[in-house]
């Protein structure tokens, strides 16, 4: 006899305690393998692809694309087994028949005709013939009509979309299962005739505006930066260096036919030489016991800028590493950040993090502390400009160093001593980069 289990949205990790469904990869009534990923999500961390445990037959999916579940909420139920000799809820077909099962994800009663698909699509997916459905026995008294628009019950995201600008659900007929009104329905409604929001009160000068959900890693960025921002009493120290001695550097060893060394790597090495120098800044706040807990290793954090917002990607052990093993790390790293990869142990465990922001094409920064790190380096764009080389007026390329620090770790000499000291290795990297 087959049987129907149940595939709850599992613990992802590092503290995450719901998803977002965006997309599902399968379909009810299709056959999945073990391990085979049944629906992406995304996290505050990262977009995932979840894989499924079980092998058999999908007779249920637990939400609607955009829907926000918690951990440990049903994803979906599958048949494992004998899949003709079950319904859709685990009970025997013939007892499931007539039974208004929930079928999950949809509401709370499922069409009768629904079932009978289910049952249709599972004994066809087990090769044998499905059986003509009893009819339903007549009603002892007539039931009000039923609704066309919302069939079973409708995600709030999309009734909370048919709120916000007027449209009447019952007016609509909807594309999903059984009529189920999905959220694409109503915005096809908005682009054939917009409709005002529905109000009692009379129209303000002053429009409301777009309102944007601040969720997924939008919400996680939001809520980081200001926690960084109430806990942390941050300064910021900067300084121009003369970055045309390292730009050399980087070409003569890329000359070398050895795989291309890229900047950011050879400003990570120097990140780490001081952070060996100054490891006050190598830290973070421990605020219950009143303790700064200084780190031995440096896990390198770096802004990266995606499609889905701003994520900083870890380098593990960045003290260790070469030039060209951090070249290749920044890569892999950034190429997932891209694609929505990175897994949430990618992007936490930082210790410091180096902030790039000259790509956007600007000098300086006051940048916000990932928070619960101690501090942040900022690399402006590098340009030619003016200064005073050996004594004479030289155009050099010239690049603007920022340092966000924890006031709490350190005072303002060990601040800028870390700062002076990366100037110092951008002017002068031979000494630093001899041994790369």
């Amino acid at each position: 006899m087959a049987q129907v289990l149940e595939f709850k949205l599992p613990d992802l990790g590092e503290g995450l305690t719901e998803a977002e469904i965006v997309r599902w990869l399968v379909a009810v009534g299709d056959v999945v393998a073990v391990d085979q990923p049944v629906v992406e999500v995304e996290t505050a961390k990262a977009m995932v692809e979840v894989p499924c445990p079980y092998g058999g037959v999908v007779t249920a999916r637990y939400g609607e694309e955009g829907t926000e579940l918690p951990v440990g909420a049903p994803l979906i139920t599958v048949a494992v087994g004998s899949p003709d000799s079950v319904g859709p809820a685990g009970e025997p077909a013939a007892e499931a028949e007539g039974s208004g099962n929930v079928l999950v994800g949809y509401g709370t009663q499922a069409p009768a005709r629904r079932r009978r698909r289910v049952r249709t699509q599972l004994t066809a997916a087990n090769g044998t013939a499905p059986a003509t459905p009893a009819p339903a026995p007549a009603p002892a008294a007539p039931e009000p009509p039923a609704p066309q628009g919302p069939v079973p019950v409708i995600s709030p995201l999309v009734r909370k979309l048919a709120r916000d600008n007027g449209v009447d659900l019952h007016a609509l007929r909807g594309t999903g299962p059984d009529g189920l009104i999905l959220r694409a329905d109503v915005e096809a409604a908005l682009r054939v005739e917009p409709t005002a929001p529905a109000t009692t009160a009379a129209p303000t000068a002053h429009p409301e505006g777009t309102r944007i959900p601040l969720k997924g890693v939008r919400g996680a960025v939001a809520e980081k930066l200001s926690r960084s921002r109430r806990e942390i009493p941050d300064a910021t120290c900067w300084v121009d260096a003369d970055a045309t001695e390292l730009l050399r550097a980087r070409a003569a060893m890329n000359a070398a036919g050895a795989p291309k060394i890229s900047l950011v790597a050879l400003l990570a090495r120097i990140c780490a030489a001081a952070l060996a120098r100054f490891p006050e800044l190598n830290s973070y706040v421990d605020t219950e016991a009143r303790e700064v807990v200084q780190l031995p290793g440096v896990h390198l954090g770096f802004a990266a800028q995606t499609e889905r917002g701003l994520v900083v990607p870890v380098v593990r052990d960045a003290h260790t590493r070469d030039a060209e093993s951090l070249t290749a790390e920044f890569a892999r790293l950034t190429e997932a950040a891209r694609a929505g990869r990175l897994t949430p142990g990618e992007l936490t465990g930082g210790t410091f993090t180096l902030n790039n922001y000259g790509v956007f094409g600007v000098d300086g920064s006051t940048p916000i502390i990932n928070h619960p790190e101690a501090a942040m380096l900022g690399v402006g764009r590098i340009v030619p400009k003016p200064w005073v080389h050996e004594g004479e007026l030289a155009v050099r390329q010239v690049v603007q160093l920022s340092l966000t620090f924890d006031h709490r770790v350190c005072d303002g000499g060990t601040a800028g001593g870390f700062l002076r000291y990366v100037a110092d290795c951008v002017e002068q990297p031979a000494v630093l980069l001899r041994t790369v």
